[in-house]
């Protein structure tokens, strides 16, 4: 059976201890093993990590950025290898794989402008002789903790921004998928990375816990589940970390009445059901405006839904595939159960598919439930499974409260021709990414992706220029240089540029 090993120091390393499984969703079996490191593996790749750092570090941007431009063209080489074992792992459609690989790599793609994006500031004549200029430097060793749902696009989003830079970066990502992760460790060192700069650690709690309280280890980024960001975030700051921590969603989609329904809901449906609801970007709630939009919404709904396709990873013809896990599955049925006990109305019930064939899969078909309330835990809640869920408002301003209100501030989309509508709209809600006739509203790789409240702790985003800002310091000079001759006065105050 194949084993998914640690990559640390630029090769594949195996230290003994525990292992967990890695299955495979469409048939239920286990496909591999993972090693699950400790804190003598994390000392291991820390200790890699640091000593090959400054080396990276001294290496002009210019040059840093060609590793990342050959590694940009890995990627794109060996995007169907990556794809198929990314859909092995995960369960999401080959197709869908692809565009997470590519979401990845447009940020890679950003990374290669960095001799550009670490230009600091210059004031020539501060004061009298006086110049002062700034620049970027790179802070050592930083970490990254990424989920399963994406387990190319998000640690291409932390490795490609913060190794840029001139750090050395450790990555942990999910026990679920992890073969991908590794896999990109090894093309970027054929891209030219040395040794040490890029480590991959396997693992739970145990080594997420050693990374945030290793004092070699300057900042962390995560993304996974609200309670543990919180966690996370918490425990790292405390150790004082620079710390990134993104959680949770429950995205809103609003549809006003003079929305063009057969384009939403066609948007509603991908960004619904899409990835099996495995999204953070996803948009399990849709909020109608007056009753007429619902009833109308609602019969488009059921009869588009019905068409959808769920199979194997590799069926080119499948809409989506099976949820990550068997325990994974449980939730989101208890959730739906949990919904109608609740009051909703199960439009369409997605429990108890089938895939000949493949019938200890993990798969659910779309569901459906209407008249879903603010008040309910179903609601409340993340369900992250393909679940969609119906809340009708009265008006406009019921609509805005919604998605301010929630929890979570993540994503949130607007349906309308209305620009004045659309403006309004944008400006008041209390969501992080915004979306107007665009469902999933990711911004594009020279943006930065974040969301508020309860969906993002910590004061930077992800990519973009914040990505840069999160993975460097900035120092400021102020210099003089004497001519000779006259002594200045001593001053026993602040100096000013007087």
């Amino acid at each position: 059976m194949r084993s998914v090993m640690h990559f640390i120091d630029g090769a594949a390393a195996s230290f003994g201890g525990g292992t967990g499984k890695v299955f495979a969703p469409t048939t239920g079996e286990v496909q591999a093993t993972v090693e699950l490191g400790d804190r003598a593996v994390l000392e291991r790749a820390v200790v890699s990590a640091r000593a090959a750092q400054a080396g990276w570090a001294s290496i002009n941007p210019q040059r840093r950025a060609r590793v990342m431009f050959a590694f940009k063209g890995l990627l794109e080489a060996r995007m169907d290898e990556l794809a198929e074992l990314l859909a092995s792992e995960h369960g999401k459609v080959v197709s869908d794989a692809r565009g997470d690989i590519q979401r990845g790599l447009d940020v890679v793609e950003f990374a290669c402008g960095i001799p550009h994006l670490l230009k600091g500031e210059f004031s020539e004549g501060a004061g009298a002789g006086i110049d002062v200029y700034s620049m970027r430097q790179p802070l050592g060793v930083v970490a990254g903790i990424t989920p399963f749902n994406f387990p190319a696009m998000i640690p291409l989003w932390m490795l490609a921004p913060a190794i840029v830079c001139g750090n050395a970066f450790i990555l942990k990502p999910s026990e679920r998928d992890p073969s991908v992760p590794v896999r990109l460790a090894e093309l970027l060192c054929e891209a030219g990375l040395p040794a040490g700069v890029l480590n991959v650690v396997q693992g739970d709690k145990q080594i997420v816990d050693a990374i945030l309280d290793h004092p070699d280890i300057k900042a962390v980024s995560f993304v996974g589940s609200s309670d543990i960001a919180q966690y996370v975030y918490g425990r790292g700051a405390a150790a004082g970390k620079r710390m990134q921590c993104m959680g949770g969603a429950k995205n809103h989609g609003i549809v006003m009445p003079d929305a063009d329904l057969d384009q939403t809901v066609a948007d509603i449906l991908g960004a619904a059901y899409g990835s099996a609801g495995e999204r953070c970007m996803a948009l399990p709630v849709v909020v109608p405006v007056g009753e007429a939009t619902a009833d109308a919404l609602r019969d488009k709904l059921v009869g588009e839904i019905d068409k959808l396709k769920v199979g194997i990873s590799t069926d080119p013809e499948a809409h989506f595939g099976p949820v990550v896990s068997a325990q994974h599955k449980e939730r989101i049925e208890h959730y739906i159960q949990m919904a109608v006990e609740e009051g909703s109305e199960l439009v369409v019930d997605g429990r108890g598919f089938g895939l000949q064939g493949y019938e200890n899969g993990y798969f659910l078909a779309p569901t459906l439930l209407d008249r879903v309330t603010s008040g309910m835990k179903s609601y409340q809640d993340e369900i992250f499974g393909p679940v969609l869920q119906i809340v009708r408002a009265r008006n406009f301003e019921e609509a805005v409260a919604l998605p301010t209100r929630h929890q979570y501030g993540n994503g949130v989309a607007i349906f309308t021709r209305n620009g004045d509508a659309a403006r309004e709209f944008a400006s008041r809600v209390e969501v992080g990414m915004v979306g107007i006739n665009v469902p999933i509203p990711v911004p594009v790789s020279y943006h930065s992706f974040g969301g508020w409240k309860r969906s993002g702790f910590g004061d930077m985003n992800q990519y973009g220029m914040d990505g840069i800002r999160f993975y460097t310091r900035v120092k400021t000079v102020t210099q003089r240089w004497p001519s000779g001759g006259k002594v200045l006065d001593q001053s026993f105050v602040i100096p000013t540029m007087r």
